[in-house]
């Protein structure tokens, strides 16, 4: 009847007929701002407590759902680690062993590294 197919009246028919919450549809544009203001570092967390000093109160929980209904992904640049080696050079051997004295500033030092000892 009327070339609609009987799954998509159905469908239709249980649908939810509550009108769209302007509430949740400025929370939903609120963590999608902060979440680019970021650029994709903030989590729940951030976002919810810049909501809250924005004036809109959000709970850490409720900006999580936000980003999980949204497909949002926080995700950190992870800082540089510096590699700590004590080890000396296997080739060049320390004849100096640190253990020289600065007579004055600005000076330009040099040594032979192949001494003799």
């Amino acid at each position: 009847m009327f070339n609609i197919h009987r799954s998509s009246f159905r469908y239709w028919k249980q649908r939810s007929k509550q009108p769209v919450c302007a509430k949740k549809t400025a929370e939903i544009a609120l963590v999608k701002e902060l979440f680019g203001k970021s650029e994709g570092s903030a989590g729940a967390r951030s976002i919810s407590e810049m909501a809250t000093n924005q004036g809109t109160p959000l709970s850490r929980y409720r900006a999580g759902r936000l980003m999980e209904k949204l497909g949002l992904i926080s995700c950190q640049v992870p800082g540089h680690t510096y590699k700590k080696t004590g080890d000396e050079h296997v080739e060049i051997p320390n004849h100096l062993e640190r253990q020289f004295g600065v007579s004055a500033p600005n000076r330009l030092w040099r040594c032979d590294l192949y001494l003799d000892r």
